[in-house]
């Protein structure tokens, strides 16, 4: 079974023979599909089915000899209307399977931020056609998480909080500087960052890491698209599955300046969600490719 099947509200079914049936049963009601053509004889079917307002179940596949969906691969997935990135984006096919990684190169996280494409019917299409269509404008983040606690927030003044925006403004202008081969910010960069290390090592030894570590965003396990991470919580609402009836937490969450919505079944939280609070866990990145002339 998928792993994340449980955050979209799925965590009874545990058997691979109770996932063949839902599926099945999902693929008949699915309100979304798409065909794509790879050659004569062989077609990809892509079918999504809502289970909750946003959140719902994509399955891929080609048909039998009595038009029925074969479904070979199927992932839960959580949609973002907003644009959580315009930085650079370039898209490849993963080996086994028809499945696409995006990857963004994102300063406000300092690494290259991979994500699993929620869009690959469509960004195959644009490819055939073989014009600019199919170059990536921005990005739509979500996440699903099968474990995370929420945090207290930092107290911070308002004017801790504008003296930190300032920071981090400046800081992502020095990283494209030091892309572009600025040797002053490249040492700019490596100067604030031994301060930064010799700052935190001080405060450690009578603080709460959690005290001094506002957000983070660093990659988790051996999987590219997986990460932990540290984030405040701007907007949580509260989603039934309609099938199982389990609850799961939809939040918006502003991790390093990216904003970005992660969903997690309520069993597998510890602590409330609310606004102004914090959410730290482990979170399965994928995200939708807004393309040119694509409305989000």
């Amino acid at each position: 079974m998928h792993k994340f099947l449980r955050a979209a509200g799925f965590s009874m079914y545990q058997k691979k023979r109770d996932i063949n049936i839902l599926l099945r049963c999902l693929s008949k009601e699915a309100r979304c599909s798409r065909c794509f053509q790879i050659d004569r004889e062989t077609s990809i079917y892509e079918l999504k089915t809502e289970i909750a307002d946003g959140i719902g179940i994509a399955m891929y596949g080609e048909l039998d000899d009595k038009d029925e969906l074969e479904i070979e691969y199927y992932y839960p997935y959580l949609l973002n209307k907003e644009v959580t990135s315009k930085a650079d984006c370039s898209i490849q096919r993963h080996t086994e399977k028809e499945t696409y990684a995006g990857l963004l190169d994102e300063y406000k996280v300092g690494i290259s931020l991979i994500f699993y494409l929620l869009n690959p019917i469509e960004y195959r299409e644009r490819l055939m056609k073989g014009d600019s269509r199919a170059r990536v404008e921005s990005a739509s983040l979500s996440a699903f998480s099968v474990y995370g606690k929420v945090l207290l927030p930092v107290n911070k003044t308002a004017r801790q909080i504008e003296k930190a925006k300032v920071a981090s403004r400046n800081r992502d202008n020095l990283l494209e500087a030091a892309k572009n081969g600025d040797e002053d910010a490249m040492e700019s960069l490596t100067i604030e960052d031994i301060d930064l290390y010799s700052q935190a090592s001080r405060r450690v030894v009578k603080e709460d890491i959690y005290s001094i570590v506002d957000t983070c965003f660093m990659p988790s396990g051996i999987e590219c698209d997986q990460y932990s991470i540290l984030g405040e919580i701007k907007d949580v609402a509260l989603k039934k599955n309609r099938i199982t009836g389990e609850e799961i937490y939809d939040m918006m969450l502003e991790c390093n300046d990216l904003y970005f919505r992660v969903g997690i079944n309520k069993m597998d939280l510890l602590g409330e969600p609310a606004m102004g609070r914090r959410f730290k866990g482990k979170i399965w990145m994928m995200g939708t490719a807004n393309f040119r002339d694509r409305r989000i």
